[in-house]
């Protein structure tokens, strides 16, 4: 039976991505990643094992950077546009984002209240939803 099957179809072909990408879905700055990492083609196994069991070169980046503006933003409790906003556009180690933590100049103590506004609004909207779905069931009823 399995030698009527088109052989074209009967294999899976192996879901790859660009090093942007995995580098993206791990979390660390690609350029700062190992050259055959930068180079090559990452399979959906070979990212699952580097998430599951990252090696030293993404345990040291993780810990260390120098990281990708989202990760930058989420260490100092703001937005990519918060960011940009306050003059941020390059990667920063771990370091260097626990030192503008320190310093906490004007500009990142006001982005660190918008999103704390931000947050406070998104949770508002979304208790007044439920409220809304709530009381639409229980006049359903």
């Amino acid at each position: 039976m399995l030698d009527t099957l088109d052989p074209m179809t009967s294999h899976q072909t192996t879901q790859t991505m660009k090093p942007a990408t995995a580098a993206k879905k791990l979390g660390v700055y690609l350029e700062a990643t190992p050259a055959e990492f930068q180079e090559g083609v990452v399979s959906r196994t070979e990212l699952n094992a580097l998430q599951s069991e990252p090696p030293q070169w993404l345990q040291d980046l993780r810990a260390n950077g120098p990281h990708p503006r989202p990760v930058v933003a989420a260490k100092l409790g703001i937005s990519i546009a918060g960011l940009a906003r306050g003059g941020v556009t390059d990667p920063l180690t771990t370091e260097q984002i626990e030192a503008l933590k320190q310093e906490m100049p004007e500009w990142l103590a006001n982005e660190r209240a918008t999103q704390a506004d931000v947050r406070k609004e998104t949770v508002r909207i979304k208790q007044m939803q439920a409220e809304k779905a709530a009381k639409a069931a229980k006049n359903e009823k």
